[in-house]
Order: structure tokens, then C-alpha cells, then sequence
């Protein structure tokens, strides 16, 4: 049930988060059509579904805190402000994308925005994150490190050094994973002995752990509020566990056909986007006017971002060395 208690919000916040989540599901489709078309090569994984956990938690962090993910990365740089063209640039390997045509779909990365990309490794990312809140705290600063990963991550050893390092030395991190009940195509009923009980499992560390609704935009945020402030005061890490389902395949090559189509069809019926826009029309907040306002706006910066990174240059061959620990190969070290 959505939360009719928010009077921190107004109208234009809440039209916020709808237009955010919008923009990333119209995203992901166009993503999905220039796939087929050939713009977008090797592997794309869409966030279909999942979008109210990354606008919902994403919008209570300040503008110097940092976020680790994942390679479903699309949805949390869109929501994190990374521009659409800058994103979609760089699904295609152009220059003016966010990474500047080097890391592609699963790589999206913006030190001005402290996002520290997204990370092909399944569970990768997690010690990245405790690094980072290591750094973090060192320098005696107040940021949180948000890391966002799948259920399949918890059954890799990254998941448990990192998870028991931020919590011996109680590292400003908030290890969230988006339990969408599958690992690629393995469910985690039979991958995951806690798996309808999956937050339980940072009992073993002695960490605050939590289980929200991940598709209800405004559950997520109240809680996210309330981790940011406990681990900002310096009360260690914090596990949350947010339940949702991905609407389409792990990749775009992935048929889905492991699921059953019961589940399936409730999880359809559990989508974030038009489940907040009843919510908002039942409030009486919003109307059908205000939205088709919105959905034209998100449907002309699909557009544009489209047609920016079709337009957009490749990369250049000298573009190879920009980046790295040395802008050309030591003399005698063949290339």
C-alpha cells in the first residue's frame, strides 16, 4: 500500500518521481528497439520494473554521497541525473556518452555525480563500496556509499568480505540488493536457502538489515530516509532487501520462458509506474491532464536522445589512452 502520509512532498516532487520513473521505462524500450536495430552491440540488461527502487532511494541521498551498482545500471544513472543523451550515447560506444564510448551498457560512470559505475562481476561492486566508505571515513566525512545488487550477488564471496569488513569496521555503506527472485535464470528459491527471508542473512554480521516493498516508490523512500540518517550519524552499515520483479528477460537475448507465467502475470499487475499513477489520481494530486503533460516530455527526450547518439562521433583511435596510468605503452612492451 502506498503511503498517503507524505507532507514533505508536493505535488511537483511527487510528479518528479513519476516523470523519473517514466523516463526510465521509455528509455529501456528505446534501448531495446536500437538493440535490434544494431546501435547497441554485446549484452543489454534493462531495469524494466525495478524503478521505483532506484528513484526512491536515489532521491533522499545528497548530491556528495556516492552510489556502486551494478551492470542493470540504466535506471540508477538516469535517476542519479546522468542526461539521457549522455547515457544513451554511451550504449551505442560513442564519444559523447557518460564514459565516453568505452564502457557501454554495463560500465555507466559520472565523477561529478559520484557515481562510480555499474560492474559487469556479479558482487564486484560490493567491496568497491566498502573501499569507498573506508576512504570515506578515513577522512572523517558524513557521505553514505549506496551499492546496489541483485539476489543472484549473495551467493558470491565478494558479498560476505564486504559485508563483514563495513561491519568490523562499521563503514558508511548501504548494501541494497534488489531481490527480483532470479539470478539470470536460476530461481532463488532453489539458489538461496533464505530467500523469502533474505535480509535475516546480515544477522551474521550483526547489521541493521530491513525488507521493503521495492515496488512502491514511496515505501522505499521513507525507509531510505530513515538508513541515510542512522548510517550518516555514524551507526554502521545497513542491509536492506527489496522485494520486485523484472518485467523482461535478465538480457534482451533472454526469452524468460523458466518463469511461470502466473507469477508472471502478478508481477505485472505489481508494475511501479501505473500502481503510483493510480495512487496519485486516487489522492486526488494529479490528473489525466498532468500526465499525458508528462509522458509527451518523456516521449520527445527519448526522442532527442535517440537521435544524439546516433549522430553522435566514435571515439578515436588516440582516445584509447586517455584514462589510464600512462598515455602510451612503455618503450619495448609490444602493443
Amino acid at each position: 500500500m502506498l503511503k498517503a502520509d507524505v507532507p514533505d512532498l508536493t505535488k511537483s516532487d511527487l510528479l518528479g518521481f513519476y516523470r523519473q520513473m517514466k523516463l526510465i521505462r521509455e528509455f529501456e524500450r528505446e534501448s531495446e528497439r536500437q538493440y535490434t536495430r544494431g546501435n547497441i552491440k554485446g549484452f543489454l540488461h534493462v531495469y524494466n520494473g525495478e524503478e521505483a527502487i532506484a528513484v526512491g532511494a536515489i532521491n533522499t541521498l545528497r548530491p556528495d554521497d556516492y552510489i556502486v551498482t551494478h551492470y542493470r545500471d540504466h535506471g540508477q544513472a538516469l535517476a542519479r541525473g546522468i542526461s539521457s543523451n549522455e547515457v544513451m550515447a554511451e550504449l551505442m560506444g560513442k564519444a559523447t556518452g557518460c564514459s565516453n564510448g568505452k564502457g557501454g551498457s554495463m560500465h555507466l560512470f559520472s565523477s561529478e555525480l559520484n557515481f562510480m559505475g555499474g560492474y559487469a562481476i556479479v558482487g564486484g561492486q560490493l567491496c568497491i563500496a566498502a573501499g569507498i566508505g573506508l576512504a570515506i571515513q578515513y577522512r572523517g566525512d558524513d557521505q553514505v556509499v549506496l551499492c546496489f545488487f541483485g539476489d543472484g550477488a549473495v551467493n558470491e564471496g565478494e558479498f560476505h568480505e564486504a559485508m563483514n569488513l563495513a561491519a568490523i569496521w562499521q563503514l558508511p555503506v548501504i548494501f541494497f540488493c534488489e531481490h527480483n527472485l532470479y539470478g539470470m535464470g536460476a530461481s532463488s528459491k532453489e539458489t538461496l536457502v533464505m530467500w523469502d527471508s533474505l535480509h535475516e542473512m546480515a544477522a551474521a554480521y550483526g547489521m541493521s538489515r530491513y525488507e521493503v516493498d521495492g515496488n512502491d516508490i514511496l515505501e522505499v523512500r521513507a525507509l531510505m530516509q530513515k538508513i541515510n540518517a542512522e548510517v550518516r550519524a555514524g551507526k554502521g552499515p545497513a542491509f536492506v532487501v527489496a522485494r520486485t520483479y523484472r518485467l523482461r528477460g535478465h538480457s534482451v537475448a533472454d526469452p524468460a520462458n523458466y518463469r511461470p507465467e502466473d507469477e508472471v502475470q502478478y508481477w505485472a499487475g505489481q508494475d511501479p509506474i501505473p500502481r503510483f499513477r493510480d495512487w496519485l489520481t486516487d489522492e486526488g494530486i494529479a490528473t489525466v491532464e498532468d500526465f499525458d503533460e508528462i509522458d509527451a516530455a518523456v516521449d520527445e527526450e527519448i526522442v532527442v536522445a535517440a537521435e544524439f547518439g546516433e549522430s553522435s562521433p566514435w571515439p578515436q583511435a588516440d582516445d584509447l589512452y586517455d584514462g589510464v596510468y600512462t598515455d602510451r605503452p612503455t618503450e619495448g612492451i609490444p602493443v
